[in-house]
């Protein structure tokens, strides 16, 4: 088992939503939670979220 937790914000299928009671959106599974997407997958499906993408790195240019 993997001990660390998928990480919702450095997601590209992630967003915040207009919604207090349900906070939290993944646009690939389509649905909004209090909790982060990743856990409700967990706690649904019993494996680590498979749709997980990182952002894309932003470059810091000087």
């Amino acid at each position: 088992m993997n001990p660390e937790r998928i990480n919702c914000f450095q997601c590209n299928h992630f967003y915040i939503t207009w919604d207090k009671n349900f906070p939290h959106g993944c646009r690939v599974f389509g649905f909004k939670t209090r909790q982060l997407p990743s856990v409700s997958v967990k706690q649904a499906s019993g494996a680590d979220c498979a749709a997980f993408q990182p952002k894309p790195s932003i470059s810091k240019s000087e």
